[in-house]
């Protein structure tokens, strides 16, 4: 899904030296990361040889403890691959099939008949997500068996039936970890110590525990207006087979290869783990079994980030080069999803934006691409030309300069995002592609609609709101306030004023969106909804 604006920041580079990459990575990150705040370690892998291995910030506030690459993390939904994995080796083991009914092993489950294991993997079961449930917060503070959460959701109305639609879901892989445990007889976090941990030799991994001592753990943090806090504690039963392990950059590495080399499951088991599932309809869900499927620069790349009170990651692998890209961090709301993306693709053998100077063309083949493009969802774009400029503009956003790679594909500076314009039959269309996502415009005589103007706030009932609300893993959004406006900060993208419509309701003017928030029993705001482009997302406040 687009949110906001998705406008990667990338270096421009062409082919980096050891040295360089050091220097070059070094300096990101001590700009992401600085010494006076949370940190993160980062590991970045080619055809097996460490490029870079390095660690910034600290991993204790309160005790000054500098981070370093050894520190331990909790990775939140990267869980997810290690439960995919162990649900393709009970299958090759003969215990369960990927077509099995969820019935089988849950035979009260409603609707379970109709969903397959194979659903629960790739988010298309339809069930509900127990994390963007009222009163997870409470709930999620003590320790609950797998038996128990699923109690707690399988009994709320299904988002749409399994296999119409794809929408991230926690609530499936706390499932798959249940049928892991039924058929082995075996806990969950048993099963991944003995059959994965230990046979890999990831002896700085575990499933996550509050109370255990774990050498060289890193402390998790929230953003507040006041700086940071310590992150909210759950209890580490909740996220349980969908985000409980915790782990290291060398471990992640070791990870890396058992899955690249076929160690813990066969080429064919990991073809259906990283394979682009489809809907019904056949439409790409842009996922397979734990990890997201999709590319950069042209290639396929295969890749996951976790979000938990604390803790954000993310890693990255590009199959036909052998690259692998892990972060780790140790606070919300400073994702590494972009950072770790830059990594992957500076170090390719072509790297992006290497002899992507953009040319010259006259006039004429600049005017040629202008008007205006009707995307899906009545998305409308603005192509401008000023002198010898040319800009896009989202209705109701800002313009932004793009430039010719030819004379019909122009390129945002320093993005993964272009446009491919055309003319057919006297039509003109574009093509606005960032990376796997493309979406279709074409040429409109329809007109920007007048600013809808927000209604006045008190700002004491505007702090109501502010806080950090987690999407899905890699995305979370960041309320604050200033007098009497409000603001909406976006994972990776500027922090941008949101308008009020109506109680707990706002709407964004750059683009067409709103955010709904949800109160709890005591009327403290606990949710919000993201609607846009005829879809929503709901996020737990995670402080």
């Amino acid at each position: 899904m687009k949110i906001f604006k998705t406008l990667l920041i990338l270096l421009v580079v062409s082919s980096l030296s050891a040295q360089n990459i050091t220097t070059t990575f070094d300096q990101m990150f001590q700009k992401k990361y600085p010494d006076d705040g949370p940190g993160a370690t980062v590991l970045v892998t080619k055809k097996g040889k460490i490029l870079y291995r390095n660690a910034f910030g600290n991993a204790n506030l309160e005790n000054n403890i500098v981070m370093n690459p050894d520190h331990v993390f909790e990775i939140g939904s990267i869980t997810k691959q290690f439960t995919a994995v162990s649900i393709l080796m009970l299958e090759e083991e003969g215990k369960l099939t990927i077509q099995d009914k969820l019935s089988k092993y849950l035979p009260e489950y409603p609707n379970g008949d109709q969903i397959t294991i194979h659903q629960l993997l790739n988010h298309t079961s339809g069930i509900k997500s127990y994390t963007a449930m009222e009163g997870l917060n409470t709930f999620g503070k003590i320790d609950k068996s797998p038996i128990e959460i699923i109690d707690y959701f399988k009994n709320e109305p299904v988002d749409f039936q399994p296999g119409e639609q794809w929408e991230y879901n926690n609530s499936g892989y706390i499932v798959l970890g249940y049928i892991i445990e039924e058929v082995t007889g075996m806990s969950y976090a048993d099963f991944i110590q003995k059959r994965i941990f230990d046979t890999l030799g990831m002896k700085n991994s575990y499933y996550g525990n509050k109370a255990r001592i774990i050498k060289n753990r890193a402390s998790g943090y929230q953003p507040t207006e006041n700086g940071f806090q310590n992150a909210m504690q759950i209890s580490m039963t909740i996220p349980y087979a969908a985000g409980s392990l915790m782990s290291c950059v060398d471990d992640m590495f070791l990870w890396h290869k058992a899955i690249r080399d076929n160690t813990l499951i066969s080429e064919k088991s990991k073809a259906k783990a990283h394979t682009n599932t489809v809907l019904n309809n056949g439409k790409p869900t842009n996922y397979g079994y734990g990890w997201q499927i999709n590319e950069l620069n042209r290639k396929q790349s295969i890749e996951h980030g976790g979000g938990i009170f604390g803790f954000v990651t993310q890693g990255v692998y590009v199959p036909d080069e052998d690259i692998y890209a892990i972060v780790l961090t140790n606070a919300n709301g400073n994702s590494p999803q972009d950072i770790t993306l830059k990594l992957a693709s500076m170090v390719m053998d072509d790297p992006m934006f290497t002899n992507t100077a953009s040319i010259s063309l006259s006039q004429k083949q600049l005017q040629k691409w202008t008007g205006t493009y009707e995307f899906e969802n009545d998305v409308l774009r603005f192509i401008t030309l000023e002198g010898n400029q040319l800009y896009s503009q989202r209705e109701g956003s800002e313009k932004i300069a793009i430039s010719p790679l030819d004379d019909h594909t122009f390129i945002f500076e320093d993005s993964f995002t272009t446009y491919i314009f055309s003319d057919e039959n006297g039509k003109k269309k574009a093509v606005f592609k960032n990376r796997i996502d493309e979406k279709i415009g074409v040429e409109s005589t329809k007109k920007a609609t007048a600013n809808k103007e927000g209604i006045t706030l008190d700002p004491n009932v505007i702090k109501d709101y502010t806080g950090t609300y987690e999407l899905n893993p890699n995305f979370s959004i960041a309320i604050t306030t200033e007098g009497n406006q409000i603001f909406a900060e976006a994972t990776g993208q500027p922090k941008i004023e949101i308008f009020g419509e109506d109680t707990d309701a706002f709407f964004l003017k750059v683009v067409p969106a709103k955010l709904i928030f949800t109160r709890d029993s005591s009327n403290n705001v606990s949710h919000v909804t993201l609607y846009q482009g005829g879809q929503q997302m709901k996020g737990v406040k995670t402080n």
